[in-house]
């Protein structure tokens, strides 16, 4: 295995610039995901250290080594796509040996290999069969076990688990954090769906338009998100912004008022002395930081107009006073909420966060 480099990558497609100066350090071992929006760059960042794009400026690093020049057969890592690409007059073993054969490998050690993958990812009842014969999880464990025969020194993910149902993408995901723990190898992964990001990683790097925004423990950018993007794009369902207005000012304490929310001012703390009386701000709470309004910090009313009751838990999308602003409220079991009626809830202490007009937290 080997740690991964990047050092000024830049990215265009004609006048189009769609990766900006990148900098980033992967260590051996390290499960990194890349996630943010549809075109925000990170798939063409995954297929740049592959070798499958060349940048327009900059270096690419594998074990230490300038890979940049290299073709992708010669920078020791290998590809899953989200198509499975197997070929269907092939049977499994015949798939995840493949590459090998093509590459003059004897006919042992292609066996071998073949077997020790299937057995790492229990395919070994399945080696006979054709890929029409296999579910949709099935097929892309064989992809899967394709790039292990390989023995590569990182594993690339690009949007692996996009063509499965909902079911299926629980079950993968599981299944891929067992293949990093007993390979131990370094893997790098593309996705758009921030629960795989937040399941799967050791560290998240949350890209847009080009640009890494933050990295950080999947923990760490749920709990300090840098900006409002960070904050709206980790969590599910994402965290709530209600517009307030700073009304006084207490070391690292804002006193802010809610405009379209009644409640009594809400106490939310600063990380450094941005700020000033009267500033405009968004004051950022997750829907699991509402409690029974005796136990709370704060509080605020607003208007139910849609309850989800989910069983374990319910979710309450109310409206404010001016009919416009939105809050989604999480409640354990089941919500005593009704729709158009008023619903009080608290605040947890210091879950409050405040970002300013452009959008950077406070």
């Amino acid at each position: 295995m080997a740690e991964l480099k990047l050092r000024g990558i830049n990215k265009s497609f004609g006048s189009v610039k769609v990766i900006h100066d990148i900098d980033l350090d992967v260590a051996d071992g390290e499960f990194v995901v890349f996630v943010g929006p549809s075109g925000c760059g990170k798939s063409t960042l995954l297929r740049t250290i592959s070798g499958l794009e060349e940048p327009s400026s900059g270096q690419v690093f594998i074990g230490g080594e300038d890979v940049t020049e290299y073709d992708p057969s010669e920078r020791g890592v290998a590809m899953v796509f989200q198509s499975y690409a197997l070929y269907p007059h092939m049977t499994v073993a015949e798939n995840m040996g493949f590459g090998l054969r093509m590459g003059g490998a004897p006919r042992e050690q292609v066996a071998q290999r073949v077997a020790d993958a299937a057995r790492i990812l229990e395919l070994e009842d399945l080696l006979d069969r054709k890929p029409r014969q296999l579910s949709g999880g099935q097929r892309q464990r064989v992809a899967i076990g394709r790039a292990i025969v390989r023995q590569p020194r990182a594993f690339l993910f690009d949007e692996p688990l996009s063509n499965l149902d909902a079911e299926l993408r629980v079950q993968m995901r599981i299944e891929i954090a067992n293949l990093h723990q007993q390979l131990g190898a370094t893997m790098v992964y593309v996705t758009h769906d921030q629960v795989e990001a937040m399941t799967l990683a050791d560290r998240i790097v949350v890209l847009r338009a080009g640009r890494i925004e933050q990295q950080g423990s999947p923990i760490e950018l749920y709990d300090n998100p840098d900006n409002i993007f960070v904050a709206g794009f980790i969590g599910s369902p994402r965290m709530n912004f209600l517009e307030g207005a700073i009304r006084a000012i207490d070391g690292n304490t804002l006193s802010v008022s809610l405009a379209a929310f009644d409640g009594p001012d809400l106490a939310v703390r600063r990380r450094g002395t941005g700020g000033a009386i009267g500033d405009t701000i968004n004051v950022g709470i997750r829907p699991e930081h509402f409690t029974e309004t005796e136990a709370a910090n704060a509080s605020l009313t607003a208007t139910a107009q849609v309850i989800e009751q989910l069983g374990g838990v319910s979710y309450v999308y109310a409206i404010g006073r001016d009919g416009q602003s939105k809050v989604t409220i999480q409640q354990k079991g089941h919500s005593r909420a009704r729709n158009g009626a008023p619903i009080h809830v608290g605040i947890e202490e210091g879950a409050a966060l405040a970002f300013d007009a452009a959008g950077l937290r406070l």
